[in-house]
């Protein structure tokens, strides 16, 4: 049985680190994003040969991916006049970071800025056997789900394939993880293991910038991730659901939290488009569905709202021949929150009914609470505060 987590301490944050944003840079094309074919187009229409195109591709997307280099006048293997040939029509933008907060548990939470000026949040979990990196898909969410703080942000618009991949880079120069001069690229432990898609925004409502950015991260000549450490997490988007099997490859979450429509109807309510049967027969033709790819049905405990020994033996009932896993999530509150975490004791309880039944039912226990970073609790800095909590509470469809 999973014991309690241990109480967090009073909350310590670091100061915000303000960075001021660099310059102009007038039409050059950014690399940051571009697919292998996206980048040899782009070098070819700035006036690299055709017959080199493949091949300088390569060597930029190395220095790029694998060496976190963002100068080209560091590209020590191409010719002098060819990096400022580069230098001139191309740059290599990543997001600014604008502040980072630390966690008594090592959980850091970054805020960065993307054109615009808008901002999104990213957050770092380190673990004794991985690290896992929580990116973002979108500026805000177009779901509402009543439990997550994100979801009381309204959707501002899709990160490009540049500015999801870019989250991962910049994290990496925080944890110092590129390869240092004369270092191969496995030489050192990696920081960043795994990357979840669990950040603001759902990932299939910006399907093609997912993919493309997902593609980079997983390329063997770059940053190098296998696909089985990436997970992306869906509300239940069902028509854009086989596509994540067979144009990405990564491991699957659902964002479930419900036993019955007029449950999820509330708490998800995406549901109203594609309810829990209609998802689920999606999930059961999933095509990379199998015991060594299970489907993790992610569960968000609400305090009288979805945590009963009934529930957790309809879920057991409504996953039945799906290969799956339950990711028990004790709800993580935020100011305004209409909800609840339930008690522990009915949260292990709950693990307790779907373990019997046959399904791994890990509780998830809760990081960087302090500095607002848990699961469900992303959301800009800038539209932190404008909700109140009856408003909040109104479109739960709940009494105030």
């Amino acid at each position: 049985m999973t014991a309690a987590p241990t109480p967090i301490a009073a909350p310590i944050t670091q100061d915000v680190l303000t960075i001021p944003r660099k310059a102009p840079v007038g039409d050059r094309v950014n690399l940051v994003g571009l697919t292998r074919d996206g980048l040899r187009e782009a070098l070819i229409a700035a006036g690299t040969p055709e017959k080199q195109a493949k091949m300088r591709a390569g060597q930029i997307w190395q220095w790029i991916y694998q060496k976190g280099e963002r100068d080209f006048g560091a590209m020590t293997n191409l010719a002098k006049s060819y990096r400022a040939q580069l230098d001139e029509a191309f740059e290599i933008a990543v997001p600014e970071v604008v502040s980072k907060q630390v966690s008594l548990d090592g959980t850091r939470k970054y805020l960065m800025r993307i054109a615009g000026g808008h901002e999104v949040e990213v957050v770092y979990i380190p673990e004794e056997d991985r690290g896992t990196l929580c990116i973002s898909s979108q500026v805000g969410c177009t779901l509402t789900c009543s439990f997550c703080h994100t979801g009381t942000q309204k959707l501002v618009r899709n990160l490009t394939a540049g500015e999801i991949i870019g989250q991962v880079m910049v994290a990496r120069d925080d944890l110092d993880e590129w390869p240092r001069p004369g270092e191969g690229s496995g030489e050192r432990p990696r920081l960043i293991s795994n990357i979840v898609l669990m950040g603001m925004g759902e990932p299939l409502y910006n399907f093609e910038n997912v993919r493309d950015a997902m593609k980079i991260a997983m390329d063997g000549e770059g940053i190098a991730i296998s696909r089985r450490r990436i997970t992306l997490s869906t509300s239940g988007v069902v028509p854009e659901i086989a596509r994540c099997a067979t144009e990405i490859g990564c491991m699957l979450a659902v964002s479930f939290h419900g036993t019955t429509d007029e449950v999820r109807d509330r708490l998800v309510p995406i549901n109203k488009k594609w309810n829990i049967a209609t998802l689920l027969d999606a999930l059961r033709v999933y095509p990379k569905a199998s015991n060594s790819e299970r489907i993790t049905f992610e569960y968000v405990m609400l305090k009288g709202v979805n945590d009963s020994d009934e529930d957790a033996r309809r879920l057991v009932k409504l996953i039945a021949g799906i290969p799956a896993k339950i990711n028990l999530i004790p709800f993580n509150e935020w100011p305004g929150a209409p909800y609840e975490r339930s008690d522990w004791a009915r949260i292990e309880r709950f693990a307790d009914i779907i373990y019997k039944a046959g399904y791994a039912s890990p509780i998830r226990t809760p990081r960087g609470e302090d500095i607002m970073a848990a699961c469900g609790q992303l959301k800009s800095a800038t539209e932190r505060e404008r909700k109140s909590r009856a408003e909040i509470t109104a479109e739960a469809g709940l009494r105030g």
